[in-house]
């Protein structure tokens, strides 16, 4: 198995930031953002502001820095400046409720929290219960009764050297995307950006630093941090960030103002696109040359119809919090639809049965994974990361099967299946077919207990526009799956949703969906 070697002593910011000056990188943009264009001097001397910024408030190496702010050249400071002190960035998810804060804030317990003045607000209601928190940092609009970070930034120093960090140090932590319901403090140390970096982004997709990045996964969660923020600057390249929600026209109005080359999305990212492109006749994507996806399994009629509009295959895979990005990959000129794709180089695979032996390929069981970019484990987790890394290994708690020719095929997450008269059902079957009705934008399959007990496929369906609900529609598509697999796997009941439940991600949450049909399936009659 390939793998990286580092030094002992280690600092991430110096190759991802201070690199590019030696490079000769420094006129070069860095980052685009709305109407701002920071080259990599600049990023570099506003990194080093930030880390003095940060010690200035009584920072130390290891201690957490929170990072509530939407993707934009204040978030990037933040992060890496934290981390070139030797203290802890943890990016935090900007959807969230105030009461979700109060437990995230307080399980890092952050002395110093980093702020947009457009979240400011969730922070005030909960300040009173925020225990550890002795600073809030405010980007954007100046807020009265906080500190102003851009004013400090301006009178900090632009001079700093990096810590004496480790390459097993922790650089920043990510909360997982919650698909279990749970958020859990992910651990992440200073050599595991340049192991993906380099595996993934550089040996497996081929970025280069002609490329111009753009992904809509925000920089809160692991699948864009890599995509929007460190694989760019591993190569030295540009990258897009876009603060505001990634609708159709936002996406469409970054690609024709910046002319990206390098697309990462998400499945539904992808559905609502090629929606909206049938609507008003779109068929370019600009200068992009490659697409990405991952958070959530890739459906084969989303890639199809993409490559037949656009000419441009889906690069699908999957990687995870834990794993930090990528780990399984279709390659350019090489994609399967509906596959996952082929192993990274530099990771090890293993699928095994509920018993931890290893089955032969075809067969369906858990998937193992083994390579460096795997976290340390989860903050004050003790049970959960020991369920979750086993050793060298880590427990995906994904079901796959590999064929002949080395790709992975999803069924679906352990906790997903459902057992139909006794057979089993895998959602992700159920939804690819229910996806090649004309109607459907998208959907979730999930096993709901009947009067008797006995555990019935469910599918949420969210209609295209146009497409009005109805029994003739839903008995269309129930149909549909009776005559595209076994009889078994047909949803017993069809309900017509304006949403789907869904992470920060992308991935559909199946235990809401699993609580929604309960919770109808039990009301009386």
């Amino acid at each position: 198995m390939l793998k990286l070697e580092f030094p002992d002593h280690f600092n991430v910011v110096e190759p991802l930031i201070d690199s590019h000056l030696v490079q000769g990188r420094g006129q070069k943009t860095a980052i685009l953002c709305g109407d701002e264009s920071v080259t990599y001097r600049e990023l570099h001397e506003r990194v080093n502001r930030t880390g003095n910024l940060l010690r200035s408030l009584g920072v130390r190496m290891e201690e957490r820095v929170a990072i509530l702010v939407p993707d934009c050249p204040a978030c990037v400071y933040a992060f890496f400046g934290a981390m070139k002190i030797g203290a802890v960035s943890i990016p935090i998810n900007t959807n969230l409720l105030p009461e979700d804060y109060e437990y995230l804030l307080n399980d890092c317990r952050a002395r110093v929290v980093i702020v947009h003045s457009s979240l400011l607000s969730k922070l005030v209601e909960i300040r009173p219960q925020l225990r550890y928190a002795e600073h809030l940092l405010v980007t954007g609009e100046p807020a009265a009764d906080a500190l102003n970070f851009e004013q400090l930034l301006a009178a900090a120093s632009p001079a700093l050297e990096c810590a004496d960090t480790r390459k097993d140090d922790a650089a920043f932590w990510l909360y997982s995307s919650g698909t279990t319901g749970s958020l859990k403090g992910t651990i992440h140390l200073h050599h595991d950006m340049i192991v993906e970096a380099d595996l993934y982004a550089k040996g497996t997709i081929g970025l280069e630093e002609s490329d111009v990045s753009f992904s809509i996964a925000k920089l809160f969660f692991a699948y864009g941090l890599g995509n929007g923020l460190y694989f760019p600057l591993r190569v030295g390249g540009t990258t897009v960030l876009l603060p505001d929600r990634p609708l159709p026209d936002a996406v469409f109005e970054v690609l024709d103002r910046y002319h990206p080359t390098v697309f990462y999305g998400v499945p539904t990212s992808y559905a609502a696109l090629l929606h909206a492109a049938e609507h008003n006749g779109r068929n370019s994507l600009g200068r992009v040359r490659m697409c990405v996806s991952a958070g959530e399994p890739l459906p084969k009629p989303i890639f199809e119809k993409w490559h037949k509009r656009f000419g441009i295959e889906i690069l699908d895979g999957i990687g995870s919090t834990e794993i930090l990005h990528i780990f399984i990959s279709n390659r350019p000129g090489r994609a399967r639809a509906g596959s996952t794709g082929q192993l990274v180089e530099g990771y090890e695979a293993r699928i095994v049965d509920e018993d931890g032996n290893d089955l032969p390929a075809g067969e369906t069981g858990t998937l193992l994974i083994k390579g460096d970019s795997i976290a340390a484990g989860y903050w004050n987790k003790h049970e959960a990361t020991q369920k979750t890394f086993l050793g060298e290994w880590i427990n995906t708690h994904d079901k796959f099967h590999v064929d002949k020719d080395g790709y992975y095929w999803y069924a679906g997450r352990t906790d997903d299946m459902m057992k139909v008269s006794g057979l089993a059902v895998w959602p992700a079957d159920v939804e690819a077919i229910l996806l090649q009705h004309p109607a459907v934008l998208e959907c979730g399959v999930a096993g709901v207990p009947d009067q008797d007990k006995l555990i019935k496929p469910w599918a949420f369906v969210v209609l295209k526009k146009g497409f009005k609900p109805s029994d003739e529609l839903a008995h269309e598509l129930q149909s549909l799956v009776k005559t595209h697999t076994a009889p078994h796997k047909y949803p017993r009941v069809v309900r017509f949703v304006h949403d789907l439940p869904k992470t920060a991600s992308g991935k559909i949450q199946r235990y809401k969906l699993r609580k929604m049909g309960a919770a109808e399936s039990h009301k009386p009659v």
